[in-house]
């Protein structure tokens, strides 16, 4: 069994002062999934772990890495799309015999422009992954920035109409979900899964005003025991881990 965790730092550095060795010396997963690392390759940063970094071309914004304590082959900087792999969107490797993806998908909260931007790359991003998928088994960790159902965020009738719960972006989760891949949180506390974001305003995180926005997928691959730990403070999300059993 692998221990795989999924986590946006929303900034590597602003996680290191929050106390993310110390997690991760304290949880030890096998796997390391990140998201909105906002740095360079810092690979001394984490010891015991090795990887890939896929930053984005602008420096300080999004990039995510795929680290591990054991061997990675077959390594795959970005998803061979250019609006994506710019913003270092997409990374993946092959750990004991199963693909595991680090994936950050674009956030259209800030205004028409990048929602337009979000919704046009969300079908070539699938197109990625039912790629990999054809080839063997594969997890999935990310910020996906979608809340799929009503039960994924405290205020859903007041985000009807907001980025991260749009019809329009329900709608392509559920299929995205259909092609094959099992929401392992859901899968293993059904009603239970707990939020993994809060906003920075109006004490949400006190209140658990809180979105399900991150995922550990997986398709011909069993990831159980997934939980969030929502005391770990290490950025705005929680990190979401499971194990996952190797082929």
């Amino acid at each position: 069994m692998l221990k795989v965790t999924t986590l946006n730092l929303n900034g590597l550095r602003s996680a290191l002062r929050k106390g993310l060795p110390e997690w991760l010396e304290r949880e030890k997963p096998d796997v390391l999934l990140l998201q909105e690392v906002r740095a360079d390759p810092m690979p001394e940063a984490l010891p015991g772990y090795a990887g890939a970094w896929f930053p984005a071309q602008k420096a300080g914004y999004s990039g995510v890495a795929v680290l591990a304590r054991h061997p990675l082959s077959d390594i795959r900087l970005g998803a061979a799309h250019a609006a994506l792999d710019a913003e270092g969107r997409t990374v993946s490797a092959v750990v004991a015999g199963i693909r595991f993806a680090s994936v950050y998908l674009p956030s259209g909260s800030s205004g028409p422009e990048r929602q337009a931007f979000k919704e046009r790359v969300l079908g070539d991003y699938h197109a990625w992954v039912a790629g990999l998928m054809a080839e063997g088994p594969l997890v999935i960790g990310g910020d996906y920035n979608v809340a799929h159902r009503e039960i994924d965020l405290k205020n859903w009738r007041s985000n009807r109409k907001n980025s991260g719960f749009l019809p329009q972006e329900r709608d392509w989760m559920t299929a995205h979900l259909a092609s094959g891949l099992t929401d392992t949180h859901r899968a293993a506390l059904g009603e239970e899964a707990a939020y993994t974001w809060w906003s920075n305003r109006a004490n949400a995180y006190a209140n658990d005003v809180g979105w399900r926005i991150d995922y550990l997928l997986a398709a011909g691959a069993r990831v159980s025991g997934v939980r969030a730990d929502r005391g770990a403070r290490l950025s705005d999300h929680a990190p979401l881990s499971g194990w996952v059993e190797a082929p």
